[in-house]
């Protein structure tokens, strides 16, 4: 064996051998590391810093709520891609989503990458719907559904005013905390009917 290749399977053991030991730091308690926590909540207080404190307390309380919203939606999308891709298999896309949605989609995507200097996720289709198209998808596809969801009028029902919720918060305007606590209600309404 050459000398590189063993200096680098010694090191790759080393490494191995310290991360399984860090492991059993962990678990009892002691931190090794740098506490990613902690680097976050440092760096997003330097970003927010020029903002008035009014905006910042505001900002930070809904951010609490466009976390659970992201959750949320994208959730509805793994269900939708999970099921259907069981259910119909690699051509799901194609055969099982309403064809107005995947023009929706694909020109949406198109123009996300012609059009923008953002980097993000622009392969998966799903991730171009609209938040109104989830529920049409699941009505299309009722037969793959039915056995989670109660009803369509249940299903319409929480995402019409989830859609609601969701659009206001992504035009950042203020909720009270009772909007909060009606958001939570019908997120945990949804979670335990379709079991997550």
């Amino acid at each position: 064996m050459s000398e590189n290749l063993k200096e680098v399977r010694d090191w790759m053991f080393r490494a191995l051998l310290f991360e399984a030991e860090a492991e059993e730091f962990r678990a009892a308690g002691i931190k090794i590391g740098a506490n990613q926590a902690e680097a976050e909540k440092s760096l997003l207080e330097e970003t927010i810093a020029p903002f008035s404190l009014t905006l910042r307390n505001e900002g930070l309380m809904m951010a609490r709520i466009y976390t659970l919203m992201y959750c949320f939606e994208n959730s509805v999308r793994e269900l939708i891609r999970d099921r259907l891709q069981e259910k119909h298999g690699g051509a799901w896309w194609e055969n099982s989503v309403p064809k107005k949605v995947q023009g929706f989609a694909e020109n949406r995507q198109k123009s996300a990458e012609k059009e923008s200097w953002l980097e993000g996720q622009k392969s998966d289709l799903l991730s171009f719907v609209d938040f109104g198209h989830l529920s049409d998808i699941i009505a299309n596809n009722w037969d793959d559904f039915s056995d989670l969801i109660p009803s369509q009028h249940w299903l319409r029902q929480r995402m019409d005013e989830l859609e609601k919720a969701r659009n206001f918060i992504a035009h950042h305007r203020l909720l009270l905390p009772s909007e909060f606590q009606r958001i939570e209600m019908y997120i945990n309404d949804w979670n335990r009917v379709v079991g997550l």
